[in-house]
């Protein structure tokens, strides 16, 4: 009986030895008729128990050395059928043919006037602060001095949270600068860049969500003096060495005196008439000094501090400088349009 199954062993050896495996299909069928859960080896492993006692050794060091013949088999012929395909698709490519170019990205031109607006201000010792833009009622609103029936709380110009009239998305970065006012102690200098949000009509001209970078300083004896020295130093660093500036007497809850800022931009094409209006002076930001009452609110004795605060536009500055007509333009991700900025940093 013994030498029976031996045989039939030394039979499945001498089969196995002898496929041959020329492609994908062979190999397959080998794995599965001796490498697979239901090969003819396993199946041999049974026998064990009609094998003589004094046999049984033999027998299962045989049965193991056939199954590991098979699985060297099959993982030698794997490697050597992978190789020659890989060898057949690089034989079949042309190498000398030149390559498909890579296209490279772009910095978003808000983004790169973004940072040029803050390394302005990083030279002259303002600090970077973000903040959250879901914000709170008071932040956004009351610590800036905000009347409760100024009509910025309306709900047609601010985005409330459903079912909340006390969380809304920030309507300008102002919210940064009470969070900053009210965490830290005098001196402070920081700028607060980031995304805002207004519930308007989106047009050539407006849309909904734009950035800001607004500016703050706090110390004691800051004056006007002080801001509009800091803004004609942004001016000429941003605009040109030459560029001059004036400020107009303006209004804003959370600043007194306020002014809005305008440089001369020129008149030396049609542009220049139709974007400064035919006066060669364009807005540029809003500023003035902090208002005692937000110091107030903020924990501040404006006894004995003192400040002054900025806001501008981003978007306006983007279109300005790379002469966008379309505001949308900057929020539609059209890689044609964003590839004309290809270098610019």
């Amino acid at each position: 009986m013994s030498a029976e199954i031996f045989s039939k062993v030394h039979g499945v050896l001498a089969a196995l030895q002898a496929e041959k495996i020329e492609n994908a299909v062979d190999l397959e069928a080998f794995r599965i008729k001796y490498v697979g859960s239901k090969n003819e080896i396993k199946a041999l492993f049974g026998e064990i128990k009609n094998v003589d006692n004094d046999r049984k050794k033999e027998f299962g060091q045989l049965l193991n050395d056939v199954k590991q013949e098979a699985e060297e088999k099959y993982e030698s012929y794997s490697v050597t059928l992978e190789k020659n395909v890989n060898s057949r698709v690089v034989s079949d490519m042309d190498l000398s043919a030149p390559c498909q170019p890579v296209s490279t990205g772009s910095r978003h031109p808000v983004s790169v006037v973004m940072n040029r607006i803050i390394n302005i201000f990083e030279r002259i010792g303002f600090t970077v602060a973000e903040e959250r833009e879901i914000e709170d009622d008071w932040h956004n609103f009351t610590a800036m001095n905000t009347p409760e029936d100024h009509p910025a709380r309306d709900m047609q110009d601010t985005f409330y949270l459903k079912d909340s009239t006390s969380e809304l998305l920030r309507t300008h970065t102002s919210s940064v600068q009470a969070r900053i006012m009210t965490s830290q102690k005098p001196p402070i200098r920081i700028i607060a860049p980031g995304r805002v949000y207004r519930n308007e009509t989106i047009s050539s001209r407006s849309h909904c969500q734009f950035h800001q970078v607004e500016g703050l300083y706090i110390d004691k004896g800051v004056s006007f003096a002080d801001m509009k020295q800091t803004l004609l130093y942004f001016a000429r660093e941003m605009y040109g060495p030459q560029t001059n500036i004036r400020l107009r007497p303006s209004f804003f809850p959370f600043t007194e005196p306020s002014a809005e800022m305008d440089v001369f931009w020129g008149l030396n094409n049609d542009d220049d008439y139709r974007i400064t209006k035919g006066t060669g002076w364009l807005e540029i930001l809003g500023c003035g000094m902090v208002d005692p009452n937000v110091l107030i609110n903020c924990g501040i004795d404006p006894e004995e501090y003192s400040g002054f605060a900025f806001g501008m536009g981003i978007e306006r500055q983007a279109m300005l400088q790379f002469k966008i007509t379309d505001i949308r333009q900057l929020f539609e991700n059209d890689t044609r349009f964003l590839k004309q900025f290809s270098g610019v940093i």
